[in-house]
């Protein structure tokens, strides 16, 4: 069978092996996943992350599925179970929308070829082009979005949009790379990224890795490195982008847009075509999905707020459209009027 390894994934043919996101930068560690079971909690609980990833993690968990099941795949029963496989993935996580477009183009090909002796091969390579597909995608973000940025530019990012939240390369951090590859100097500001520190945990470790040079910042810091004229520009990816052009990301990222259209700053998403999702007119219809208390409550697993403190922790929020200068995409950088010009890009 088929192999494919990078930094947030392994597909060994029997299991997904992740790189456990919840104990970076201090430890490496890896979880395997050998039942599609195992790859809804390591979607849920977050061991793999970003919306790109998500995709990805949740084909190879669908192949799982179906390796594990006995029967016969066009049966009733056989239809019944693949349904039920795809919905215990769908239901890890509400808001990034890669992960229901995955699983909608794995069920499609099963229904294609369920009657196919070799249905399972079907599915595993269908899976490992999803993975491809999202690396080559992410390169092509990157060649575009690096047209934006100019030699000697500070770009300020939120959250982690890189490898780790992606199959390998990154969109937000994709940009990044690929300006620096063209040879330009660039530096970065990276938000901590609260309550969940993806920015502290993943993104420093990241550019550290790459020899870019990056500077960590609390997320209360943003407007005042943007007030004494240290950022050129703000890149953030997505999980979801709305028909009309909002865009659900990483909770403070509509902060973050408010303050670079404050301070003149251009406020870029980078993101691929699964992200868009024309099914849903604004950001107003997108789920945002609440997470648990302990996040705000405790960092690292050490205590830093009263007991029985009522807490609000949403994972996303949106920011609306005409925040955004540009959403950079595999086929291009696409400019307002967002309604009209993201429905070209499926024409």
């Amino acid at each position: 069978m088929s192999k494919l390894k990078t930094m947030t994934l392994e597909w060994t043919g029997e299991s997904v092996i992740f790189i456990d996101q919840r104990k970076l930068p201090t430890q490496e560690i890896y979880v395997e996943c050998e039942t599609y079971e195992d790859v809804y909690v390591a979607i849920k609980d977050m061991i793999v992350r970003g919306a790109p990833a998500i995709g990805a993690s949740a084909a190879f968990g669908y192949v799982l599925g179906a390796q594990k099941f006995n029967g016969a795949f066009d049966s009733a029963e056989g239809l019944a179970y693949m349904e039920k496989v795809k919905e215990k993935l769908a239901s890890s996580r509400p808001t990034a929308v890669n992960l229901f477009w995955a699983l909608d183009r794995m069920h499609r090909t099963f229904e294609s070829f369920r009657n196919e002796p070799d249905v399972v091969k079907l599915l595993e390579e269908e899976a490992l082009k999803i993975a491809y597909e999202d690396i080559e995608v992410n390169r092509a973000i990157g060649k575009h979005g690096a047209e934006v940025l100019r030699d000697g530019d500070t770009v300020l990012t939120h959250c982690n949009a890189g490898a780790l939240a992606t199959v390998d390369y990154g969109t937000a951090l994709g940009v990044i790379r690929a300006a620096v590859e063209q040879g330009k100097k660039i530096k970065v500001f990276a938000d901590e990224t609260r309550p969940y520190l993806q920015g502290a945990r993943l993104t420093a470790w990241e550019l550290m890795k790459d020899g870019i040079d990056v500077t960590l910042i609390s997320d209360n810091m943003a407007g005042w490195v943007m007030k004494k004229g240290w950022i050129n520009a703000v890149v953030v990816g997505a999980d979801r982008i709305a028909a009309n052009g909002d865009v659900a990301n990483k909770i403070g990222t509509y902060s973050v847009a408010i303050l670079a259209q404050k301070h003149g700053i251009p406020f870029y998403v980078a993101a691929p075509l699964s992200t868009i999702d024309l099914n849903t007119p604004t950001g107003d219809e997108i789920p945002i999905e609440e997470r648990s208390h302990r996040e705000i409550t405790h960092v690292q697993g050490v205590q830093i707020a009263p007991d029985n403190i009522k807490c609000y922790n949403p994972a996303f929020d949106v920011t609306p459209s005409h925040l955004i200068t540009g959403i950079i995409t595999e086929k291009g950088i696409v400019r307002p009027p967002y309604d009209v010009e993201l429905k070209k890009l499926f024409e």
